[in-house]
């Protein structure tokens, strides 16, 4: 069983991945899982790997694997992770269409619909994994550690298509419902674009910051001298 991948996360390469992530989600109403957005996703590293950054513990973004196997039974769509920290997030991917998250059944409350519940589940089933393999030799060679912190992320779902109350009640369960003591995030694809463009805006005020920093110090040297 193969590990993840040795990767070096490039800003400039992921913000051009993010515009046609947002031009993706702009010209399509409906995304379907294996025909549109694995596909996305596994040609486009800097921004996979950049999901990572909902867990605050992967700062370096330097392991990604798509297609990732926990110990030959289940499969998460992406794993992203920082070896430094010993911290791992793996990602499943779902339908973006009108029927993944809530589905309507005639009633005045709709109900939470298979698509939801089967990818919840799947990330359940990786916590059990991990968790019965994470002392072990195995989980050593896999991920160079024994010991290794997790969490899931879902991507699931349009913004267009959930209801305020439904919103509501998908922000109540992922604040309330927690797998061994863990929340499990759940995004829909317009989330996903809002969050990332935001977390990559900050980056040029960093550089702007730090460049700033340097030539002050150059000017106080030159001064000095």
């Amino acid at each position: 069983m193969k590990g993840l991948d040795s990767f070096n996360l490039d800003i400039k390469k992921c913000l051009f991945e993010l515009e046609e992530f947002e031009n993706l989600l702009l010209n399509n109403k409906e995304l379907k899982e294996s025909k549109d957005i694995l596909p996305f996703f596994k040609q486009r590293l800097h921004l996979s790997a950049f999901i990572g950054f909902y867990v605050p513990q992967i700062i370096r973004f330097n392991q990604i694997k798509h297609e990732f196997t926990f110990f030959g039974d289940f499969r998460a769509d992406l794993a992203v992770g920082d070896s430094v920290n010993n911290t791992y997030c793996f990602i499943e991917f779902e339908d973006a269409t009108e029927d993944s998250i809530f589905i309507e059944k005639g009633r005045s409350t709709s109900d939470w619909s298979p698509r939801f519940e089967h990818g919840f589940s799947q990330i359940i089933d990786w916590f059990w994994k991990i968790d019965d393999f994470k002392n072990t030799s195995l989980a050593r060679s896999i991920f160079g550690s024994e010991n290794i912190e997790f969490y899931g992320i879902l991507v699931i779902g349009r913004d267009a298509f959930i209801s305020p109350i439904d919103k509501a009640r998908l922000n109540w369960r992922l604040n309330k419902v927690l797998v061994d003591s863990r929340k499990v995030i759940c995004i829909t694809f317009d989330q996903l674009a809002r969050d990332m463009r935001d977390r990559l805006s900050l980056y040029p005020l960093i550089y702007e910051t730090e460049s700033e920093a340097e030539q002050n110090i150059s000017t106080n040297e030159s001064d000095l001298s």
